[in-house]
């Protein structure tokens, strides 16, 4: 091991640090935004948007990532009415490519783990809410979304640690994030083994500092459920 090109490696990746950082951020945010979207047709009762949310939530957990990313990067310049319209300038760079295969694929997933979030609701506690008058978009606001967001959480910040992985596919429509620059440095020093354990270590600490924040926010989010064996004990 040497560890003087090591340590040079490690400050060269972590200049890409930001470049992943923004991939995932924009992903996440508007997987999420999509999951919603997805989540409500899914549950609205209508059979042609539950159609729709069942088969968008079938192709993009049932089909790759990467055959997703593919798609959208070397596909969607196929189509003249996109190739020619006001999109083109913006779906022709790699980036906004990657950060739309990703979310796409999010959503997919994300969709599922809130509808599960949705149907873990106790029908009494809604119940009890329209009893005392909430209805609608209160309801929602105050019953329904963040008594379902905590059931969903565990396995949300599962699929958000599983993003932050597959942010390193997007090194193969040439976005130059933490995976990326390490290829480019192994194709010029064909160290693969020390390039590679300094690409490990950044992607455990981001994931490490990740999970924390999803255990800071599952455990504020669940005072309640500590207040009880308090108070049972005074």
């Amino acid at each position: 091991m040497d560890f003087t090109f090591i340590a040079s490696t490690m400050v060269t990746l972590l200049k890409a640090v930001p470049t992943t950082l923004i991939l995932f951020s924009l992903s996440i945010v508007s997987g999420g935004l999509l999951a919603l979207v997805i989540v409500w047709m899914r549950t609205s009762g209508n059979p042609v948007l539950s159609g729709f949310a069942k088969g968008y939530i079938f192709v993009f957990r049932g089909s790759p990532l990467l055959i997703q990313m593919f798609l959208v990067f070397y596909g969607l310049g196929q189509f003249g009415v996109i190739r020619y319209s006001f999109l083109w300038p913006f779906l022709r760079e790699p980036m906004v490519c990657a950060v739309l295969s990703l979310a796409l694929c999010t959503a997919g997933y994300t969709a599922e783990i809130f509808r599960g979030g949705i149907r873990a609701v106790s029908p009494k506690e809604i119940e009890a809410a329209r009893s005392i008058g909430m209805s609608g978009f209160l309801l929602v606001r105050r019953i329904l979304a963040p008594i379902a967001f905590r059931h969903a959480l565990p396995a949300y910040s599962t699929e958000i640690v599983l993003m932050m992985k597959s942010t390193a596919l997007a090194s193969l429509v040439t976005v130059w994030e933490v995976t990326g620059v390490a290829q480019r440095l192994i194709s010029q020093t064909y160290r693969t083994m020390e390039v590679f354990l300094c690409a490990a270590i950044i992607y455990l600490v981001l994931n490490f500092i990740i999970l924390q924040g999803m255990a800071l926010l599952e455990y504020s989010l669940s005072r309640h459920r500590r207040a009880i064996p308090q108070a049972l004990k005074a």
